[in-house]
């Protein structure tokens, strides 16, 4: 079992956010992912499915990478407004968010929806980013470990044993908020990850990169991005600045 720890991946999800003069935004993050830069870490945006196309097309010869921030569990059918993950990656899609907690709470997604989504996502080609995470009344009744072992147990797929899955942390009390889990906080929540992993996968659970995620900025990033077991950074609104999500990956730089 190898122990160097896995690249680091900064990704940025835009959830409802973007038209297509935020094309400005994008083309800045691909002028800014330079040499220096792209030797420390990888690069994703997942913009709405509006602008995975456009993105897509924009990033061909860069090296980040676009992804969907969600997918149905389907190839093809009767799902009138959603997306599959065949269609993404027929438009240059690489990733795919499944199961990120304002999906899970406006869909009322389960473990076994997400499972399904990341199986799809995995036989279309792309890699699954599996989001799990406690709320603010799970972790202060001492229950956040055993919240986010039973999301880990029922929705990351078999498959993740012989195919690249990305985990992401998002304590949904830090999505947005402004509130960050202590330093402690997140390593124990990592290194518990971690071990769940390895203890289901084996060597693919040691390899595969735990994102954090939560109210990441670029004046919190290199503390965060430098806790033990934390592979990176699943950002939000910081994604939709050019300057403050290129300076939230250049955290690995320092």
């Amino acid at each position: 079992m190898t122990t160097e720890r896995p690249r680091p991946l900064v990704a940025g999800n835009w959830k409802m956010n973007g038209t297509r003069a935020a094309t400005k935004t994008f083309a800045a993050i691909l002028e800014g992912c330079d040499a220096a830069l792209r030797s420390k870490v990888d690069l994703l945006v997942c913009p709405p499915a509006t602008l995975t196309y456009v993105f897509a097309v924009a990033a061909v010869g860069t090296p980040v990478k676009v992804g969907g921030q969600d997918c149905h569990a389907a190839t093809h059918g009767a799902h009138t407004g959603d997306v599959s993950a065949t269609m993404l990656a027929d438009v240059g899609a690489s990733y795919v968010i499944v199961g990120h907690s304002e999906r899970r709470t406006d869909h009322r997604e389960t473990d076994e929806t997400v499972k399904a989504k990341a199986r799809a996502a995995i036989a279309a080609g792309l890699t699954p980013i599996v989001c799990v995470g406690e709320t603010r009344e799970e972790r202060d009744a001492g229950r956040a470990l055993a919240v986010v072992g039973a999301q880990l147990a029922g929705s990351m797929p078999e498959e993740a044993a012989r195919e690249p899955v990305v985990v992401a942390y998002e304590p949904v009390w830090a999505i947005g908020t402004g509130l960050t889990p202590t330093v402690a906080d997140v390593a124990e929540m990592h290194g518990f990850i971690r071990q769940s992993l390895v203890d289901r996968f084996g060597a693919a659970g040691r390899n595969m990169r735990l994102l954090y995620g939560g109210s990441v900025k670029p004046g919190n990033a290199r503390e965060l991005l430098g806790v033990a077991e934390v592979d990176g950074a699943l950002v939000g609104g910081a994604s939709l600045v050019a300057e403050d999500f290129l300076a939230i990956a250049r955290a690995y730089m320092e």
